[in-house]
């Protein structure tokens, strides 16, 4: 009996799971969007970094490349390369 239970609680942990990644990231513009929306749009960017994202803008001018996100503060260059597809900069 728990052996039944616990396949069908993996099984739908897994479901959830996928469909979890298959909403977590879509493509924003990072140069023009909120945090909110950058930390709902981006993998592994919560509310904090977002916030540092749109901070770094403020401060410093709008993204020209990419991989220049790896200068914001707690933002590696493995977290932009999972991210790359989805980030816009115009």
């Amino acid at each position: 009996m728990f052996v039944g239970i616990r396949k069908f609680a993996a099984l739908i942990l897994m479901q959830v799971a996928l469909v979890g990644a298959a909403f977590a990231a879509q493509p924003v513009n990072i140069n023009k969007a909120d945090a909110k929306t950058i930390a709902e749009s981006l993998q592994n960017i919560g509310d904090a970094k977002a916030k540092a994202i749109v901070e770094y803008r403020t401060k410093h001018g709008a993204f020209t490349a990419i991989n220049q996100l790896s200068n914001v503060k707690g933002i590696g260059e493995k977290t932009v390369a999972k991210n790359k597809q989805y980030i816009l900069l115009k």
